[in-house]
Formats: C-alpha cells, sequence, structure tokens
C-alpha cells in the first residue's frame, strides 16, 4: 500500500477535522494559513486517500434516552481462522454492538456494546451465546461515567513532529 507524504499543514488539517469536523472550508484554510483552493485541494487528497474515511457528529445519548454502556472482553473456543471471521460477521451484525477490537495477549475481543438497559444487553448476549458463533466465555464491564472520550490522536507525535502548543 502506498504511503501519502504529509507535511504540516496536511497534519494541521487532519488534527482541525479531527477535533470540529464541521468546520467551514473557508474557516479551515484560515485556521492552517492557506487560501480556500489550495486547502481544499489539500482536503480532497487526504479523502481520496483514505486518510479522512468520514464526518459524524458526537451525540449526547445521556440527553437521548437512558441506555447502558458496556465493555465486554471476549474469549473464543478455538482460534482458527475460520472461528474469527465467523465471530466477527456475528457481531457485525448487531447494532449495539459499536465497536469491536481483535487483541492480542489473554482474551481475543473487546466490544463495545451500547444497550437500552442491563436486561437488553444481556439478551444480546444470551443470544451470540445461542448462535453458536464461538464465544466460550466474555467479561462484562460496565461504564460508569465518562472520563476522556473522542480525543484526536497525537498526530505530530504519529509522524515524529513536535506537538503543538495548546495556549
Amino acid at each position: 500500500m502506498a504511503t501519502i507524504k504529509l507535511d504540516r499543514r496536511d497534519v494541521q488539517i487532519l488534527a482541525i477535522l479531527s477535533r470540529e469536523g464541521r468546520i467551514s472550508k473557508a474557516a479551515l484554510a484560515e485556521r492552517v494559513a492557506l487560501s480556500a483552493t489550495p486547502c481544499w485541494e489539500r482536503l480532497k487528497r487526504l479523502e481520496q486517500a483514505g486518510l479522512i474515511t468520514g464526518y459524524r457528529a458526537d451525540v449526547a445519548l445521556k440527553k437521548l434516552a437512558p441506555h447502558v454502556e458496556v465493555f465486554v472482553l471476549a474469549e473464543l473456543d478455538n482460534h482458527r481462522a475460520e472461528a474469527f471471521q465467523t465471530f466477527e460477521r456475528a457481531i457485525d451484525r448487531h447494532d449495539g454492538i459499536v465497536g469491536g477490537w481483535a487483541l492480542g495477549g489473554g482474551f481475543d475481543y473487546l466490544l463495545h456494546v451500547i444497550a437500552p438497559d442491563i436486561d437488553a444487553y444481556q439478551r444480546l448476549i444470551d443470544g451470540l451465546l445461542a448462535q453458536g458463533i464461538g464465544l466460550a466465555r466474555y467479561f462484562t464491564y460496565i461504564v460508569t461515567k465518562p472520563v476522556k472520550t473522542g480525543s484526536p490522536p497525537p498526530f505530530a507525535a504519529l509522524l515524529g513532529e513536535p506537538p503543538d502548543r495548546k495556549d
């Protein structure tokens, strides 16, 4: 896979958009000290290269509806490639599973679940167990309060550049 060469302005664009996805193109251009057309061309290049995969809103679920947020450590009963594929296809079909990561180490997956209540969460887990998708054990961790969420990646550090100062 070819990598795209990024300069400091590209990194600034990515950092700003990761925090402020709705920023206008004119305001973005001003923030990175470019005129509108070159900024727009950079933005299109970053999108076409697949570095920007989408734009979305962070929704305050607490204000929308009662819910529980749960992290689940999952362990499969075998570790053949087809077992992982079966499990991944199964969890992809559940809207309540909003995030999932394959892990190295003692557990196979970390799942992020949002459900209306604990009973709904347990029904989801019971359904996964009943499907026979290889789920051997799971460990439930209920979120009691968010402490830090939605922080953008440390772009400059990842690219070996000095960090931007926060004044």
